[in-house]
């Protein structure tokens, strides 16, 4: 799979590239800047573009930019973000568009080599992959006055995993019950917000995320 990587701090980027090739992904580009990522995206047609936030040189959310704009340029195409901290507005952003293929997690993520590749796998087959803090802050936001307040509290727990773009197989074996069992589950919730019932993984977790995302 082919990779492009943007990290400006040379030791994360040397280890991302490191880990990454020990899992038979192909490092097509790793750059340190914004206008180095913008070539690298357009030159190298990568599979997945993994992009940290703020990049130089203007040290703000020129990596997210610099994706965005690659990602309109090129509908669909994969990008996972990576953040230090828990920015809503990143994630509001990324979802904007209302398609799979988007990623955001925080720094902390990638020194869990096994959920880090998970992730990055989940985005490049064109899912979604939302760090827990930030479906946390949105749940939090939205729990109080809402009809998520009446979600059973294992409800709210396979939304958030759901949110996190976890699949029913998945969210099942986290929780140690079966398929079955989440599926009964994710239909009350999507019941109980006015969502439209869907088949597909990917287009259940977006329907949650835009549900979050509203005002």
């Amino acid at each position: 799979m082919r990779v492009v990587l943007a990290e400006d701090l040379f030791l994360l980027r040397d280890g991302l590239v490191r880990l990454l090739e020990a899992y038979d992904f192909e490092i097509v580009a790793a750059v340190e800047s914004g206008p180095e990522l913008a070539r690298a995206l357009a030159e190298s047609d990568p599979e997945v573009a993994i992009v940290d936030v703020r990049l130089p040189p203007t040290h703000t959310d020129e990596g997210l930019q610099c994706a965005l704009a690659a990602r309109r340029a090129r509908p669909g195409l994969p990008v996972l973000v990576l953040s230090q901290h828990v920015e809503q507005l990143y994630a509001r952003e990324l979802l904007a568009d209302g398609n799979g293929g988007v990623g955001y997690l925080l720094k902390d993520r990638v020194f869990d080599a096994e959920q880090f590749v998970d992730a990055v796998r989940r985005v490049a087959g064109g899912g979604t992959a939302m760090d827990p803090q930030v479906i946390s802050q949105l749940l939090s936001r939205k729990v109080r006055d809402s009809p998520v307040a009446g979600l059973t509290p294992r409800e709210l727990e396979v939304m958030e995993l759901m949110a996190q773009g976890r699949s029913n197989a998945a969210i099942a074996q986290q929780l140690v019950v079966t398929e079955r069992a989440i599926a009964k589950h994710t239909s009350n919730i999507f019941a109980k917000l006015g969502l439209p019932v869907s088949d597909d993984d990917n287009r259940r977790v977006l329907a949650v995320l835009a549900y979050l995302e509203r005002g």
